[in-house]
């Protein structure tokens, strides 16, 4: 039996739309949809270590059989660092997808906050941040960028196929990266697509990607 797990994004949830949608897709093949709450410890303590941790332990629990993992933006950068890190789990999971992957988060954030709200974040040490989840303010503290700092999406070594798919229209995460990362790799299939970082108006079509990609009929 073959077992998919999805890594949500950041400030998100195992609620969130995308993950519901691929359950509903999901569910005729038999196959119940893996999404771990990575807001570990806790969103305003979030850090990149522990989600990488906590996803660790998610495909421990996979019961024998194929393991196929959906990183979503943040959880994208999660699910790299997790195969590259951890040789166990790499030998597990057999296919990757990357939905507009966060490789560069303090990046992504200077992007958004300029280099004078990232000082001011660092200075203070929080940020007042909304959780889409739950709709509310919580004050993220500055120890994820530093905990960021310590890793290089960009130098990670995987074996495992990835489909990376990428929207032109991204305003959130640099479409751009995606293409550097997918340039040095030949195990990486990458598709840019007419989508925002959502990707939410495009669901039917990318799940049906992910569906041909993960080849379900011939597993099932």
């Amino acid at each position: 039996m073959v077992s998919i797990i999805h890594l949500h994004g950041f400030a998100s949830s195992p609620g969130s739309r995308k993950a519901q949608f691929f359950s509903e897709r999901f569910a005729p093949f038999g196959i119940s949809l893996r999404v771990p709450d990575l807001n570990v410890p806790d969103f305003e303590h979030l850090t990149l270590t522990a989600m990488i941790e906590k996803a660790a332990s998610e495909v421990i629990t996979c019961p024998t059989g194929p393991v196929y993992m959906i990183g979503s933006s943040m959880g994208g950068a999660v699910a790299l660092h997790l195969l590259n890190r951890n040789p166990q789990v790499a030998l597990r999971v057999q296919k990757l997808v990357l939905l507009a992957p966060g490789l560069d988060f303090i990046g992504s954030r200077r992007r958004q906050l300029g280099d004078e709200g990232l000082k001011k974040w660092q200075e203070t040490g929080s940020l007042a941040m909304e959780h889409f989840a739950d709709g509310k303010v919580h004050q993220l503290h500055y120890g994820l960028v530093v905990d960021m700092a310590r890793y290089d999406t960009f130098g990670v070594t995987v074996n495992t196929p990835i489909l990376l798919i990428h929207g032109r229209q991204d305003e959130v995460v640099d479409y751009t990266n995606s293409v550097r990362f997918a340039q040095a790799r030949p195990y990486v299939s990458l598709h840019l697509i007419v989508a925002d970082h959502a990707l939410t108006d495009v669901l039917p079509q990318i799940t049906t990607m992910i569906m041909d990609f993960f080849d379900l009929k011939a597993t099932q």
